[in-house]
Formats: C-alpha cells, sequence, structure tokens
C-alpha cells in the first residue's frame, strides 16, 4: 500500500513541474519501516572555490551518512601522465579543497569515501590504452603517484574507505600485476576498506576483487528504453541483473557497492545515459523518470544482503560545479528525485 501512494505521488506530483525549473516535492509517508546498516552516499561535485558555509547541512538534510570525495588528476587522450594539483584546477579537485571537503564532513559525522578520480578530456577512464608497454609504464608511475599521495592523506584524515581507482576497463583487466602491486602500497599505509570502481559492464572481469574489501560498481545499466518508463518494468529490468551480480558476490564472498548510482532527470533517462550527456541540450526535461529509476534501484537492492548502498551520481555542494544544465543533470537536488533519496535514505 505504500508503495502504491508512493507511485501515486509521483505521478500527480509531476503534473505540477513541467517547467525546466524544478520544484520540491512535499514529504512523503516512510518508505522503510526500520532502519538497514546500507550506505547512503553522495558522490560530492569538487567544488571550483571554496565553500561559502558547511555543505554538510544539505548532506544531512537528505539523511545522506557517507559523502564520496573527489579530487582529480588529468589525463590527455594518448598522453601516459597523470597531472593533478595544479594551481589552475578547481579548488576541490586539489589537495586542500579535498582535506577541507574531508575534515567538514568528519567533523558533522559525515563519513568519507575518498575516491580521487582521472579525467580525460573528450573520453573516459575505459577508453584509456596504449600501444606501447614504455607508454603504460610512464602512465601508471605517474598514477602511482597520484594515488598514493591520496591515500597518504586518507590515512591522515582517517577516512573510512579509499577507491583505488574508477573505471580503467583496460588497465585493469590487461594489467593486473600493477593493481595488485598498488593495493599492496596502499595496505601499507591505510588500514580503512578499500574498493576499486568498475563500470557496469565489466565488473566481472577485474581479475583484483580478492586483494579488496568490496566489490565497486557504477552502475549505469540500460534497464529500459522509453521516455518514462513504470515502476514495474525497471524492477523487472533489474531482476536478471540483480540475480548475476548476487551469484558474483557469492562467489567472490564480497558485498557490492555502488561507487556511483544516477539518472539523468530527461526523457528515457533509465536506459543509456552517456548517450544522453552526448545531446543533453536537447533533451527533454522529466523529473518523473529520474525520480521512478532512483525509486526502484533503491527498492530493488535495499533488500539484498549483498548489497552494501551507494554514492549517487552526484551533488553539487552549495549550488557550485554543475556544467550548464542542473535542471537535466543527474543531480536530484531540488527536483522529485530528492525526495525519493530523503526518504530511502531515511531508512538506511
Amino acid at each position: 500500500m505504500k508503495k502504491f501512494l508512493y507511485l501515486l505521488f509521483l505521478t500527480f506530483s509531476i503534473s505540477y513541474c513541467q517547467s525546466p525549473e524544478p520544484r520540491p516535492a512535499s514529504v512523503l509517508a516512510p518508505i522503510n519501516s526500520s532502519k538497514t546498516d546500507k550506505i547512503g552516499g553522495l558522490n560530492f561535485v569538487a567544488p571550483p572555490d571554496e565553500f561559502s558555509g558547511n555543505p554538510m547541512t544539505d548532506v544531512k538534510a537528505v539523511n545522506a551518512d557517507w559523502i564520496a570525495v573527489i579530487p582529480y588528476g588529468y589525463t590527455r587522450s594518448n598522453e601516459p601522465s597523470v597531472r593533478y594539483n595544479i594551481d589552475w584546477q578547481w579548488w576541490g579537485e586539489r589537495v586542500v579543497g579535498a582535506k577541507t571537503t574531508i575534515e567538514l564532513a568528519h567533523k558533522e559525522g559525515v563519513k568519507v569515501m575518498l575516491k580521487p578520480q582521472v579525467y580525460i578530456p573528450g573520453s573516459w577512464p575505459g577508453g584509456l590504452d596504449f600501444e606501447s608497454d614504455a607508454d603504460w609504464k610512464k602512465w601508471e608511475t605517474d598514477y602511482r603517484k597520484f594515488i598514493l599521495e591520496f591515500a597518504k592523506i586518507g590515512a591522515e584524515q582517517q577516512v573510512e574507505m579509499f577507491c583505488i581507482g574508477t573505471e580503467f576497463k583496460h588497465s585493469a583487466i590487461k594489467h593486473p600485476d600493477f593493481w595488485r602491486g598498488i593495493i599492496k602500497e596502499i595496505r601499507a599505509i591505510y588500514d580503512g576498506k578499500l574498493i576499486y570502481a568498475a563500470n557496469w559492464d565489466c565488473y566481472q572481469e577485474i581479475p583484483f576483487w580478492d586483494e579488496l574489501d568490496y566489490i565497486g560498481i557504477d552502475a549505469y545499466f540500460p534497464l529500459v528504453d522509453a521516455e518514462t518508463p513504470s515502476h514495474e518494468a525497471l524492477i523487472k529490468a533489474w531482476q536478471p541483473i540483480t540475480e548475476s551480480m548476487s551469484a558474483f558476490a557469492k562467489k567472490a564472498q564480497k558485498q557490492v557497492i555502488f561507487a556511483e548510482f544516477g539518472y539523468l532527470s530527461v526523457d528515457g533517462c533509465a536506459y543509456q545515459n552517456w548517450e544522453l550527456e552526448k545531446i543533453i541540450k536537447n533533451c527533454k526535461v522529466n523529473q518523473q523518470a529520474q525520480a521512478y529509476a532512483i525509486h526502484a534501484l533503491l527498492e530493488n537492492f535495499s533488500k539484498e544482503d549483498f548489497w552494501a548502498g551507494g554514492f549517487i551520481w552526484k551533488w553539487f555542494p552549495e549550488g557550485q560545479g554543475h556544467e550548464g544544465y542542473p535542471a537535466k543533470d543527474y543531480t536530484p537536488q531540488g527536483k522529485l528525485g530528492e525526495e525519493v533519496l530523503k526518504e530511502w535514505y531515511g531508512g538506511f
């Protein structure tokens, strides 16, 4: 009955949210009747400028108890280097911003996954590949320096979890010895939980899960190719994915964390968001589709013991860092999706 009333609310609420400007939804009846121990996390966008206030106020307002802090390094396509902590980078992408964000989170009782990432202009980490062993060695030397510096920060700041890498499809599969070596070096200086964030389409191919504490998945699984898929269609689409993931987690004897999950707030967002990103300027705002997709994911996985929780992509602290289309972006802030997140995270 609660689910029916909840979905009815979303259906009628969207009639008041047809303009690109998001409107807050009213308070919903609780979805979960009892607390779980799932992670309710937000991927914090590294802001361009220092915080003017306390960004954790909004974090706690949606009942999130974790954030992912994401400093950045940069690799140009086909250039075997990783540059980071450079003056021209955004404040939140550099060491100073990462440290400050962690400190603010811990002061407010919010746990942290430190998740250094590499940005590749015009591409993505999964596309990174080099023809020569020499280029791979050079890139790996740079990446090792980058990730170990932030691992030391993670140890100093006593962050609860550290992500060793994100979506390096070719590197992780072709060079497992490099990653096993990185894990060993991080373990020597950091005693928190370790995770790697694999893209949804290759998590079963990662060869070093046995060295980590969790299986990390960036869960952008294509589900239903429709402008606004129904709740029933979304749940049905998750069934075979969930069964496969459960079997894999059982075999690996690890729990799964969604290091990233989320949906653009546009038509068709429950399918191939990476394709919609390319045409986002022309996409039509659809808060209901985003809210349905978030709701279905959290309902589906919250009851699974193998699933330890997740971090929604993404959250703009103090509204900083959006790329020009906040009404269509992955963030649920100020949208129907925010109320969905708040209610589910309230039960985590």
